[in-house]
């Protein structure tokens, strides 16, 4: 029988974590969290470590291309695609605290979307509304486009190795 009132609204921390299994609830509660929260930590010192690192190698000028950020955004979305088939299609990786470090640490850290944005902010105010437009359609095209290919090829060379174990 119905009181009436809406059900309680439940916000999941990870939106990966379904939280009516109790396997991936346990990663939300204790002690668990805090070794969860360590890896990202590490992992996001890590990958900002490393785009920093390209940024000094691989300086814009003022108003022109921003080809590191381009560079670091498009290979950390190839990395994802990677990752993200290894651990949540494939079980390849299995370690819990694989994708806490490696996708939301390293790879978060070292993607940086929000310097996409203040970049392209930055080229309108110069008005070099060209390159902005092409930074900004290149890098959402590329990035997409390198999640996907990795994905396909990280699929194609797991499953063609399962093959080749199996026969």
């Amino acid at each position: 029988m119905s009181t009436g009132e809406p059900p309680p609204r439940r916000v999941p921390i990870d939106p990966d974590v379904d939280l009516s299994v109790p396997a991936q609830r346990a990663e939300t509660a204790g002690a668990a969290r805090w070794g969860v929260l360590a890896v990202i930590a590490a992992g996001g010192a890590l990958g900002a470590s490393a785009r920093y690192a390209a940024s000094l190698a691989w300086p814009a000028a003022e108003g022109t291309f921003p080809w590191a950020v381009f560079a670091v955004n498009v290979t950390g979305c190839a990395l994802i695609g990677v990752l993200m088939v290894l651990v949540a299609e494939r079980s390849v990786v299995t370690h819990p605290l694989v994708r806490p470090f490696l996708g939301v640490g390293v790879l978060g850290g070292f993607t940086t979307f929000s310097t996409y944005a203040a970049d392209v902010t930055e080229l309108l105010e110069r008005q070099r509304v060209l390159v902005a437009v092409a930074y900004a359609s290149a890098t959402a095209v590329a990035a997409l486009g390198a999640v996907w290919a990795a994905a396909v090829a990280t699929r194609a060379l797991v499953d063609g190795d399962r093959r080749g174990r199996a026969g």
